[in-house]
């Protein structure tokens, strides 16, 4: 499996379009987050003279007609009906390239509702997408005028590299969920929906009281637990390795631990090992901060030794 196992999924339902990196305008169709009325001077100019003031002010309708959907069949779990409302709860977690919120997904007078964690890719004017450089390579869109305004930064240009990693990354959540669902080997959130540059997840945690699991930095984990989440994590990297991918930024803080199952998060930088001239780099990277941690932790240093994990992965992914 190589670049195109990781193509966004095609689309099967009611949704307008799919990911096409020959198409920059799907970038335009996230929605704002912004409430109705933001600004009391501006409430004639956002109501119009059709709609009811009063209705305004509730909860967005659903998006899942708008927006590519994750892998079928869907789970149990997901709400997708279009007589569904979007409530914000809250932000989970702020970072460089993103924040990240929680929503629930309710059909009114029912008890059809889920929580979702959503992935807001900041805008071009406040996005520090560091190192993005190294990331790219082996990623290209086949205009030429875009492939200049991402190697320029210009504010198009971070627009574009912004609507490559959320589409990177739900790409690659929707494979690794299907392979991790069909043989438990790989435990990811299942990718609902991509809109613009906006990602409804899987929310990873206890659903009743809205708290997100623990990372595993946060973790102390006895001499057990420990081993059993490092075989998690070798399993994990070699789905990897055999799609030809690497994490690329792999570290205790984007691996969650669910219910004694380790959970791989954050991954709009994946890197296609092959393509990418600093893909080995990345790879062997990955290991050595995981492997340092476990080590730290109480691993036995045998086990956690990274230059033979780094040896196998790239034997996994074809490059030895």
């Amino acid at each position: 499996m190589r670049e195109h196992d990781f193509a966004a999924p095609e689309r099967r339902t009611r949704g307008k379009s799919r990911f096409d990196d020959d198409e920059p305008d799907f970038l335009k169709h996230g929605r704002s987050v912004a409430p109705a009325f933001s600004h009391p001077d501006r409430e004639l100019d956002l109501v119009g003279p059709d709609v009811d003031p009063d209705a305004a002010t509730e909860e967005p309708w659903s998006s899942w007609d708008q927006a590519v959907h994750g892998p079928e069949p869907y789970p149990d779990w997901l709400v997708t009906e279009l007589a569904a409302r979007d409530t914000e709860l809250g932000v989970l977690k702020t970072g460089k390239e993103a924040d990240v919120h929680l929503l629930r997904r309710a059909v009114p007078e029912t008890d059809r509702s889920c929580l979702l964690a959503v992935k807001r890719y900041r805008d071009a004017n406040h996005r520090l997408f560091h190192r993005d450089a190294g990331y790219l390579e082996g990623r290209r869109v086949r205009r030429s005028r875009e492939n200049r305004a991402m190697a320029g930064r210009t504010a198009f240009g971070r627009q574009m590299i912004a609507g490559q990693w959320a589409a990177a990354e739900f790409a690659a959540l929707a494979r690794l969920w299907e392979i991790g669902n069909e043989s438990g080997t790989i435990a990811v959130p299942y990718p609902v929906q991509l809109l613009g540059t906006e990602l409804m997840l899987e929310f990873v945690g206890d659903p009743d009281e809205g708290q997100a699991a623990p990372r595993l930095a946060q973790l102390r984990p006895e001499p057990a637990e420990l081993r059993s989440l490092w075989d998690q994590l070798v399993d994990a990297l070699v789905v990897l390795a055999r799609a030809g991918h690497a994490h690329g930024d792999l570290s205790p803080y984007n691996l969650l631990v669910h219910r004694g199952r380790l959970v791989m998060i954050d991954l709009p930088q994946v890197v296609d090992v092959v393509a990418n001239p600093q893909g080995p780099e990345f790879l062997a990277r990955d290991v050595r901060v995981v492997a340092a941690w476990f080590a730290a932790r109480g691993l036995p240093v045998g086990d956690a030794d990274p230059a033979a994990l780094t040896e196998l992965l790239l034997r996994e992914a074809g490059i030895r």
